[in-house]
């Protein structure tokens, strides 16, 4: 008989298979092949993933989507429809315990085990693709565990610093705060007493993304989006990930791209600004969005933060070319 756990998740994958990531040109051609898979984490849990390849001409690079908290990777394909467009491959792989991979929905119990299938899924993704420049994108929690997947390649694997051209963090939780001080003093010990206990206290249900009305109604009403109180342990996870990125900015020399909306309330814009001032990178851009909020790519404006993410990335692989 199968748990309420797996039934949910054999649930969340039909509907993550049932999407489609695909799209036409007004000619009515298909500019680029779309497919799912399953990848199995460091963990051996069953991590669902998507890819969009252009069909015709050469690819100039692979960028790899992580998303954020409570999202998933099928939000992504307009995002991916622009990026192949311009000769890009796309690769997104959700975290566990979000869109079809397996896990309880919402649950995080480490996100040190999400960086660590980041680093395999961008190792499987680099061995298939031993020519083609690798990027990484992550978006909010996604941002920093992309960030944090710099730092233990830096420490452990200084061959795989080679994959990896650069990173793009849209919006990234550098600076999290618990909701209320006894939140941050409790965490520790009811994420290992109780760790899917949803906290109620924690939500920041109701904080808006986007000021666009169409993107926050198709957000909310996506069933693979989840939208319930954070779970304990999931918010102890990313109050650790966040202080120990904030300790290290200094330490970080991987080339990136930040990019933030003034107006975010839910990731805190000074702290990209202070990632920017600090790393010690030798190829870093940023930019801040005056009044945006905090899903870019689903802001008004997302046609020209995707369109300013493609020219970073262009203008970092002239620069390898020129070296």
């Amino acid at each position: 008989m199968l748990r309420r756990e797996d039934e949910d998740t054999m649930r969340r994958r039909a509907l993550a298979e049932d999407l489609k990531m695909g799209f036409e040109t007004d000619d009515g051609e298909v500019p680029c092949r779309w497919s799912t898979s399953l990848f199995f984490g460091v963990k051996r849990n069953a991590l669902f993933c998507r890819s969009w390849i252009p069909v015709s001409g050469e690819l100039k690079g692979i960028l790899i989507i992580i998303h954020g908290l409570n999202e998933h990777s099928g939000r992504y394909a307009q995002f991916a429809r622009q990026l192949t467009s311009c000769n890009f491959g796309v690769y997104a792989m959700d975290w566990i315990g979000h869109g079809g991979s397996d896990g309880l929905h919402g649950y995080v119990p480490s996100l040190d085990h999400v960086v660590a299938d980041t680093g395999a899924f961008l190792e499987k993704i680099k061995l298939e693709n031993p020519t083609v420049p690798c990027f990484l994108f992550g978006h909010s929690t996604g941002g920093a565990v992309v960030l944090k997947r710099t730092f233990v390649q830096a420490a452990s694997y200084p061959h795989i610093e080679a994959m990896l051209e650069g990173i793009v963090l849209s919006a990234p939780a550098l600076r999290v705060e618990p909701a209320h001080p006894i939140v941050g003093a409790v965490a520790p010990l009811f994420s290992l007493v109780v760790p899917k206990y949803q906290f109620k206290g924690a939500n920041k249900r109701g904080v808006p993304v986007s000021r666009d009305p169409a993107a926050l109604l198709a957000k909310y009403s996506d069933p693979l989006v989840y939208t319930g109180p954070i779970r304990v342990r999931t918010g102890h996870e990313i109050l650790r990930l966040s202080s120990y990125l904030k300790r290290n900015f200094k330490s970080v020399s991987v080339p990136f791209f930040v990019l933030h909306g003034t107006g975010d309330k839910v990731t805190d814009p000074l702290a990209s600004q202070d990632l920017y001032n600090e790393a010690a990178s030798r190829f870093k851009d940023i930019k801040l969005y005056e009044g945006l909020l905090h899903d870019l790519l689903f802001e008004l404006e997302r046609d020209e933060v995707a369109q300013d993410i493609i020219v970073w990335l262009e203008k970092k692989l002239g620069c390898s070319i020129e070296k």
